[in-house]
């Protein structure tokens, strides 16, 4: 069974948009942190909703923020745990997903993912192994998840735009090279921008990337 995932909801009424961004947040924080970025985004993406959803657990390190998986080096859990968070998460969010489309009325090919960090690492996991593809997935300050089992999960390929900072202390730059070979090698279009002397965050020319990205991608 799944779990329903708390979400807000930002840009166009519901039942006019013609397309869907879904921010999906990283380890620690919760939708709120990334559904501000709606706002310098909907001007430029006119009839796009944005919805930012809580993931599905509070942090297993503490504090007040949610996890979509444990992180071993983070909070103590054992890789077996964390793969099971990867899984139980990704049935969430693909299920979040499915109705949020269905709410918005809109085909798959209408909807993008907006991942920073842990949600990054969710965004292409999930977006790869979905029935339709969709219109494209930013992934900022992340890494691909389970790597090897990539091509033989596979069922669409979603262009991807992969954004990192070169100055970042949590989720190493080098992971991003690492992410595009994958995807390349397994015949993704694939995207790269380097945020430099960005740390952890998403710097404004990252953030200008990605609006370009998801102009030329959602429908008009």
């Amino acid at each position: 069974m799944t779990r329903e995932l708390r979400f807000k909801r930002a840009g166009a009424a519901q039942g006019k948009a013609t397309s869907l961004v879904v921010f999906v947040h990283g380890y620690g924080a919760n939708g709120d942190d990334l559904l501000g970025l709606a706002d310098p985004l909907a001007p430029h993406l006119k009839g796009t909703a944005f919805v930012a959803p809580d993931a599905p657990e509070h942090c297993a390190g503490g504090g007040f923020g949610f996890q979509w998986f444990p992180i071993p080096r983070f909070d103590g859990s054992t890789e077996a745990q964390a793969h099971a968070g990867i899984m139980a998460a990704t049935d969430d969010l693909n299920a979040f997903l499915d109705a949020r489309l269905a709410e918005e009325g809109l085909p798959p090919s209408a909807l993008a993912l907006f991942g920073f960090s842990q949600g990054a690492m969710m965004s292409m996991h999930v977006a790869p192994r979905r029935l339709a593809p969709m219109a494209g997935v930013v992934a900022c300050s992340g890494r691909l998840l389970l790597p090897e089992t990539l091509q033989a999960e596979m069922r669409v390929k979603p262009p991807i735009l992969l954004m990192h900072g070169d100055q970042d202390p949590v989720v190493p730059f080098p992971h991003m090279r690492e992410a595009g070979d994958a995807l390349v090698a397994a015949g993704f279009e694939t995207f790269g921008h380097v945020m430099k002397g960005t740390p952890h965050g998403i710097a404004p020319d990252g953030l200008g990337a990605a609006l370009q990205f998801l102009t030329e991608r959602l429908p008009r």
